[in-house]
């Protein structure tokens, strides 16, 4: 099996302390599935064990920072609470959120997106990317731009 990063909870995105968060993450599975594989092993095979293994895991494990999160490849990207607050500084900040890579999931319990909404999301990114070019050429082709030269030349 695969990893993906490194093994740390995660309490943004955990129900109580993010050791299932955490653990889907580490080896790019669904959270959801991770909860069910820990609540069966509670009711039908260890009980204590799980409790024992999840508040160990809770006190061992660190707990991931706050303002970065990986997707299913590892890479670290800006967490949309980030996102917001970095709008408005520029262009180089717009282009950097577009560089998250969009992870499909090929079988039912790995993490990612399904491939419908991949497509869709690729084809929004496309769509954005090509209305910027579009403004981009309208200005750059445009009087005003070639006036606004002959006037830096000066």
């Amino acid at each position: 099996m695969k990893t993906y990063g490194s093994l740390q909870r995660d309490p943004s995105r955990g129900k109580i302390a993010g050791v299932c968060a955490g653990v889907a993450e580490y080896f790019g599975m669904e959270i959801w599935l991770v909860r069910m594989l820990t609540l069966t092993g509670f009711f039908l095979l260890a009980p204590p064990f799980f409790v024992i293994g999840y508040i160990a895991g809770w006190f061992i494990l660190e707990k991931k920072p706050q303002g970065l999160s990986t997707n299913v490849a590892g890479d670290k990207y800006v967490t949309p609470s980030r996102r917001d607050k970095a709008k408005g500084k520029g262009w180089h900040n717009e282009s950097e959120q577009n560089h998250e890579k969009v992870v499909v999931k090929s079988k039912v319990w790995q993490a990612g997106e399904p491939p419908k909404q991949a497509f869709s999301d690729i084809k929004q990114r496309f769509a954005k990317n090509e209305s910027r070019l579009r403004k981009m050429e309208t200005y750059v082709t445009s009087s005003e731009f070639q006036l606004n030269r002959e006037l830096n030349k000066l």
